[in-house]
């Protein structure tokens, strides 16, 4: 019998200054799947703080989210000049 241990950390990240923030989100629960980063743009915000493609979303500005895609869309597009995430990497 083999056992693999999930390896992966949670990461903070803060991100100042207003959207455009630099990146994309895919997946949520209503699509089955984690919801993930899938594109940080070149010399954005999100870049500068190294979110990183495969990220998964699990905090945004202190609050736990339930998963759901548009719940996290919401929080992000409220977020006017500050957007903390915490991410599991």
């Amino acid at each position: 019998m083999v056992f693999y241990k999930q390896s992966w950390k949670l990461v903070c990240a803060f991100l100042s200054g207003g959207a455009p923030w630099g990146f994309t989100l895919r997946g949520g629960l209503e699509h089955r799947e984690p919801l993930l980063i899938t594109k940080v743009e070149e010399g954005s915000k999100a870049a500068s703080v190294s979110l990183q493609v495969g990220d998964e979303l699990v905090n945004i500005n202190e609050i736990p989210l339930s998963g759901f895609r548009q719940e996290a869309i919401c929080l992000v597009k409220g977020s006017h000049k500050t957007l903390s995430l915490v991410v599991k990497r």
